[in-house]
């Protein structure tokens, strides 16, 4: 059964009985569509969870949550948008974990994610899928493994954003192979995917979300989890820890965020819709079966979680010698 996480709650309810005279005195936000940005394309494991909340928010809220993609520099121009917006709550942005790494990854983003954006709900978390071109004629990890060992200039990596999880996972994983391989990246999952199936790159870590439907249909091989037990989504697929690779646990996880100075009370309405609605049937219907689990993680427990999951993946771009572009 999907254990049901909702932290940060205590917090919620003191917020959301000081929210409720100031969202009247307001005129009840919202009283116009909000726009849902989504610094990815469409297609990936982040836009599909980000159209599963906006439902739900529009559902609650009675205005429409509208997504829009708006896709480059490894979202960092979808969350300058944001930044940059009214802390009104009509502009909102919805990422993955990606989201706060921009300025470990780039150079120069233009704004800091932690500073510029304001933490709202953390709202779902899953395990990747390494997946490979079923063109390649190794069957398990361990087959690969040693394909790649014995010739690592046939293989390569697509990935999806720079320093999100599936670029920590192979960065975990080219470091216990003991091997070079070439990193691809792209703008988002669903060009990264079609050039895996295409047998342009041999391998990918992504989302189980965006990659299981891809091994459903048999246009790639799954190949591990990266989760300490096996999906109850594919349970014939092993866990990298037994496939050979220990310690590669590294999932993958969602929010959603708004401008600095967004009002707590509006953050407040947000959460109070989030930690019942993440959890109803068709939440779990469209996202549980594909091993997502879904949360309703608010406030400062957001924020806490976001120090610590930015250490250790500095601490893992650092182990790789990662040098921001």
């Amino acid at each position: 059964m999907m254990r049901r996480r909702v932290l940060g709650t205590a917090a919620l309810a003191g917020a959301g009985l000081l929210a409720a005279p100031a969202l009247r005195a307001q005129g009840a936000w919202p009283n116009r569509p909000v726009q849902v940005i989504v610094p990815f394309t469409p297609g990936g494991a982040t836009d599909g969870m980000a159209r599963v909340t906006a439902g739900k928010l529009a559902e609650k809220l009675g205005q429409p949550f509208v997504v829009q993609n708006r896709p480059g520099a490894n979202g960092a121009v979808g969350g300058q948008f944001v930044a940059q917006a009214a802390p009104d709550g009509y502009t909102l942005c919805f990422s993955a974990s990606i989201q706060i790494l921009a300025r470990l990854v780039m150079r120069s983003p233009g704004y800091d994610p932690v500073a510029d954006l304001s933490p709202v709900a953390r709202v779902g978390q899953g395990p990747l899928l390494l997946v490979q071109n079923r063109a390649r004629p190794q069957q398990t990890l361990a087959e690969t493994i040693a394909a790649v060992r014995a010739n690592p200039r046939e293989w390569s990596f697509a990935v999806s954003s720079l320093g999100a999880a599936g670029h920590l996972a192979t960065i975990e994983f080219t470091r216990q192979a003991g091997v070079e391989l070439t990193h691809v990246p792209y703008r988002g999952t669903a060009p990264a995917l079609t050039d895996v199936v295409a047998g342009n790159v041999q391998l990918m870590f992504d989302p189980i979300l965006a990659t299981l439907p891809q091994v459903r249909n048999n246009n790639v091989r799954g190949l591990a989890i990266t989760a300490g037990a096996r999906s109850a989504a594919a349970p014939e697929i092993p866990t990298a820890a037994e496939a050979g690779m220990p310690g590669l646990d590294i999932q993958s996880w969602w929010a959603l965020w708004g401008p600095r100075a967004l009002p707590a009370e509006i953050a407040a309405r947000i959460g109070e819709v989030l930690r019942t609605g993440m959890f109803e049937a068709d939440v779990l219907a469209r996202v549980g079966t594909l091993g997502i689990e879904p949360l309703a993680e608010l406030g400062p427990d957001f924020a806490a979680f976001i120090r610590r999951d930015f250490e250790r993946s500095e601490a893992l771009l650092r182990l790789a010698n990662f040098q921001p572009e």
